[in-house]
C-alpha cells in the first residue's frame, strides 16, 4: 500500500506552510484517581483547596469524585503543555492529606460499585445535569467501568495554516468549512490506524483481581490477586473497557463523513428511545437516574477514539457549536497512562503524535464504509487484547496484513514528516522518536505494555503491588522538584476563582426548574 504524504509536504513545505504547521496547539487531558493509604478508591471530597471542579479549567473531575483530571491549556510546544501538566500535578500532591494519585489507567482496589462516589458539581442546573449524566452512565454501563483512566491529546492547527491550505488547494469558499473538512478527514485516518495507539503506548496489560467482581472472564490469572492477557497491550481499549452497548442492536454509530454526517448520527442517538434505557426510569421516586431514556443521554456519552471538537459557549451544546463554528480541534483519546512517567505521558510520545496528526491529515481520506468500518472496530479491538501477539494479522481493505509490516510502513512514510518537524532544531528529536517506535514495532519487548508484565514478573509482583509502587515513586519525585512561590499562586488563584465562577452560575439559574433546564438545553441539540 502506497502513501501519497511525501508528494504533499513538498508541495505544503514549497508554499511556506512549514512554519505555520510546526505552530500548532497541543493540549492535553489526564486522568488520575485518588486513592488512600491501602490503594482504596478515596471517599473524601473533593478536596476544596484545588477549587471548584464544575468552574475551574485546570483541575476538575472526571466520573467519580475520586477521579481526578487535569486539564492543560493548548500550548505551541510541547514542553509547554508537560510543563503545565507537570506543575499541575505538583500543586495537587502539596494539598492531598494522606493520598495518593493511582499511576496506571486500571484501577484498584475496588470494593463494588457503591465504594465509587460520583462527581458532585454543586445545586445549579448545569451542576446537577453534569451529577446526574454520571448516575446514568453508572446505572447503564455500571460505575467500575468509569473510574479506568486515560489521556486525552488536543491538537489544533492555527488560521494561518489553513489560510495557506485553502489558497494552495483553491478553496474560496469559508474557512471554517474547509478546516473542519481536513479535521474530518483527519478523524478517519486516525480511526483507520487507531490500532497502532494501543500497541505502541497501551500500558493496561493486567488487571486487579477486585476490577472483576467475582465476573467470569477470559483473562489468565497471573497471580492471586491479578488477571491479564499474555499478548495484551491495553485491555482499557479492549472489551472489558468502557463501551456503547447499544451500537450493534440499534445500528447506531456515529458517521465521519462530514461535520453535518456526524452531528446528525449523534442527534439521532439522543432523540431515539432505548428499551433498555426505558426500563431503567428517568425519574424514580423524586429523583433523576438518568437525563433520558435515550440511546446516548448526551454526546459524549459517545464512546470514540477520536473525536471532533467545538469551542463552547456557555452550555451550549457540542453538536449545536460543531455547526456554528466548526472543529476547533481534534481530540485522541486512546492513550493509556503511563505507568512509567510521573505525570502519564512523555515527549518521544508527544513528539510521535505530533507527526501523526499531520501524516493523518496529508494522506488521502476516503469515506468509511460499512465494510471498513468493521475493520477498524476489529483491529483496534485485536490490537488491544493481543497486539503484541507475532502472529497477529489485521484487516485491511479485505486482506489480512501483519502488524508489524503495516506498521512499519506507516513509520516509513511518516520520515519526511519527521524530518520536517526537525528543521532549525537542535538534534533530531522527532526522527529520534520515530526511530523509539520502530524499535518498538520490531521488538514487541520495548512496549510499554510489555515491560509492565516483565517488571511484574522479575519483581514477584501482582498488579497492585506494581501500580503501588509506581504511585509512591511518581509522589517521591514530583514533592523532590523544585516549587516556586509562582505555582503556588496561580493555582490558588484559580481556585479561588472557580469559587466566584460557581457562584455566578448558581445565580444565573435560579428561578428555573431542572425539568426546564432538560427541556430547553434538549430543545437546542
Amino acid at each position: 500500500m502506497g502513501y501519497d504524504v511525501a508528494r504533499r509536504l513538498r508541495a505544503w513545505l514549497d508554499h511556506d506552510l512549514g512554519r505555520s504547521m510546526r505552530e500548532r496547539r497541543i493540549g492535553l487531558e489526564k486522568e488520575s484517581l485518588r486513592v488512600d493509604r491501602h490503594g482504596r478508591i478515596a471517599q473524601t471530597p473533593h478536596p476544596a483547596s484545588l477549587g471548584r471542579p464544575l468552574a475551574h479549567p485546570w483541575i476538575t473531575t472526571d466520573y467519580s469524585e475520586a477521579l481526578l483530571e487535569f486539564i492543560t491549556p493548548p500550548f505551541p510546544s510541547m514542553d509547554g503543555a508537560l510543563h503545565f501538566l507537570r506543575e499541575a500535578h505538583q500543586f495537587v500532591y502539596r494539598h492531598l492529606n494522606d493520598e495518593l494519585l493511582w499511576a496506571t489507567s486500571m484501577p484498584c482496589v475496588i470494593e463494588g460499585e457503591n465504594s465509587i462516589p460520583i462527581a458532585r458539581y454543586g445545586d445549579s442546573n448545569p451542576g446537577r445535569m453534569k451529577t446526574v449524566y454520571r448516575r446514568g452512565l453508572g446505572h447503564r454501563y455500571g460505575r467500575i467501568m468509569q473510574v479506568i483512566a486515560g489521556v486525552h491529546y488536543n491538537y489544533s492547527l492555527p488560521d494561518l495554516f489553513w489560510e495557506g491550505l485553502a489558497r494552495l488547494e483553491g478553496h474560496d469558499g469559508p474557512l471554517s468549512r474547509f478546516r473542519s473538512d481536513h479535521y474530518f478527514a483527519m478523524l478517519r485516518n486516525l480511526q483507520r490506524l487507531g490500532w497502532l495507539i494501543p500497541y505502541l503506548f497501551g500500558a493496561s496489560p493486567a488487571v486487579c483481581r477486585s476490577f472483576l467482581q467475582g465476573k467470569a472472564t477470559s483473562l489468565t490469572p497471573m497471580d492471586n490477586g491479578t488477571f491479564y492477557e499474555p499478548w495484551a497491550t491495553s485491555l482499557r481499549m479492549g472489551d472489558i473497557g468502557y463501551q456503547n452497548n447499544q451500537e450493534n442492536e440499534t445500528g447506531i454509530k456515529a458517521r465521519y463523513d462530514s461535520l453535518e454526517a456526524y452531528v446528525e448520527s449523534l442527534r439521532h442517538a439522543i432523540h431515539t428511545p432505548c428499551p433498555r434505557y426505558e426500563a431503567i426510569g428517568v425519574v424514580v421516586d423524586g429523583e433523576y437516574r438518568q437525563l433520558n431514556a435515550s440511546i446516548l443521554q448526551i454526546e459524549n456519552e459517545y464512546y470514540s477514539t477520536v473525536r471532533p471538537k467545538p469551542r463552547l459557549k456557555g452550555d451550549e451544546p457540542p453538536s449545536r457549536a460543531l455547526l456554528r463554528g466548526g472543529v476547533a480541534y481534534i481530540e485522541l483519546r486512546s492513550l493509556d497512562v503511563n505507568a512509567f512517567d510521573p505525570v502519564g505521558i512523555n515527549r518521544e510520545q508527544l513528539r510521535f503524535l505530533d507527526a501523526l496528526m499531520l501524516f493523518c491529515l496529508l494522506h488521502e481520506s476516503p469515506l468509511i464504509d460499512c465494510e471498513e468500518q468493521q475493520e477498524i472496530d476489529s483491529n483496534e479491538m485485536e490490537s488491544a487484547h493481543r497486539g503484541r501477539d507475532p502472529r497477529l494479522r489485521l484487516r485491511r481493505r479485505g486482506e489480512e496484513i501483519p502488524l508489524r509490516q503495516w506498521a512499519l510502513e506507516v513509520l516509513d512514510a511518516m520520515e519526511p514528516i519527521c524530518r520536517a518537524m526537525d528543521a532549525d532544531r537542535e538534534g533530531n528529536p522527532y526522527q529520534d522518536a520515530l526511530r523509539l517506535q520502530r524499535r518498538k514495532v520490531l521488538d514487541p519487548d520495548l512496549t510499554p505494555s510489555a515491560r509492565m508484565l516483565a517488571e511484574m514478573r522479575d519483581r514477584g509482583e501482582s498488579f497492585f503491588e506494581f501500580a503501588w509502587r509506581m504511585s509512591r515513586q511518581h509522589q517521591r519525585h514530583l514533592l523532590s522538584l523544585p516549587y516556586s512561590e509562582r505555582i503556588e499562586i496561580f493555582f490558588t488563584e484559580a481556585a479561588k476563582d472557580s469559587e466566584e465562577a460557581q457562584r455566578r452560575i448558581e445565580e444565573e439559574h435560579q428561578g428555573e426548574s431542572f425539568q426546564e433546564y432538560l427541556e430547553r438545553y434538549f430543545s437546542a441539540t
